[in-house]
């Protein structure tokens, strides 16, 4: 198995004009991030999964498993566990080294429904699974137990954590095994995360400035604690811009600005404001992105 650690972006799928999946800018984008990242996720939230056909996610996944050479950890949650595992199952064909389950959303099953969730998908699969846990768009929240729980499925081996809660994600750490791996889902508690026991990061500015997130990564676990916080003071306004509204709508655009493969969100999300892409385009000629 690949070992899950370092800078791993969560890719955006990038549309052509008719809102149609553009496999060629996959490519592009995929040249551009290659040589900086450790590792893939396509058909997360950043990838737009929630607008893509069962058919456009399954095929994204297979393409960025074909062409590229990194590990793929595909994008496979649901809040039905029957489609849930349907995904995962798809996924695994496509050759994928992991798949990552958001918790269930919307529906908010309490601890022993998310235990059961990710044991019937754990056991049904082959390949590894991370646990997704972001509250603040499920409705739901792994507390340390239930993930502690999750931790002793044969076959669940990490999760990726964005409830923002440093406590909580300590105590995650402290309660789970050494192999349980936790990776960051949020850009800016990176280093916070990693210095609590954290392997990483799946990461939505690593779209953006894979080299400067990969450059703290390898700073931090080098032992240059001061150089790995002043990148992340360097990137903090990135952060902080990435999330000025829903995301993928600001990275999106921020692609877009750099020459890379974005197009448009689909809808409900809408393109970035006029006033709020001036505020992008600051940020990115302030970290020389454009």
């Amino acid at each position: 198995m690949f070992e899950l650690k370092g800078v791993i972006p969560a890719l955006v799928t990038p549309f052509d004009e008719e809102l149609n999946v553009d496999y060629k800018g996959i490519d592009k984008n995929l040249e551009f991030l290659e040589k900086h990242v450790d590792a893939l996720v396509p058909a997360g939230t950043t990838g737009e999964a929630a607008t893509l056909s069962y058919e456009e996610h399954i095929e994204v996944v297979r393409y960025v498993k074909e062409v590229s050479k990194l590990p793929v950890i595909g994008g496979a949650g649901s809040n039905s566990t029957r489609e849930a595992l349907y995904l995962g199952k798809e996924v695994e064909k496509a050759g994928v080294d992991a798949a990552m389950f958001v918790t269930p959303y919307y529906n908010k099953p309490n601890p022993e429904g998310l235990y059961q969730h990710y044991k019937t998908i754990a056991d049904e699969l082959s390949i590894p699974i991370i646990v997704y846990n972001v509250p603040s768009r499920t409705g739901t929240n792994i507390t340390p137990e239930v993930a502690k729980r999750l931790s002793e499925i044969d076959g669940v081996i990490a999760i990726k954590e964005a409830s923002g809660n440093l406590k909580q994600i300590s105590e995650i750490i402290r309660i789970t095994a050494d192999d349980f791996i936790l990776l960051s889902g949020d850009d800016f508690l990176t280093l916070p995360i990693l210095c609590l026991g954290g392997k990483g990061v799946i990461s939505v500015a690593a779209n953006v400035a894979p080299h400067l997130m990969k450059e703290m990564y390898e700073r931090f676990v080098t032992g240059d604690i001061e150089g790995a916080k002043e990148v992340h003071h360097k990137l903090t306004p990135l952060f902080d811009v990435l999330f000025i509204d829903t995301n993928p709508i600001p990275v999106k655009k921020a692609l877009e600005l750099m020459g890379l493969a974005a197009g448009k969100p689909r809808l409900p999300l809408v393109e970035l404001s006029e006033a709020k892409t001036e505020k992008l385009r600051s940020v990115l000629q302030s970290l020389e992105l454009l």
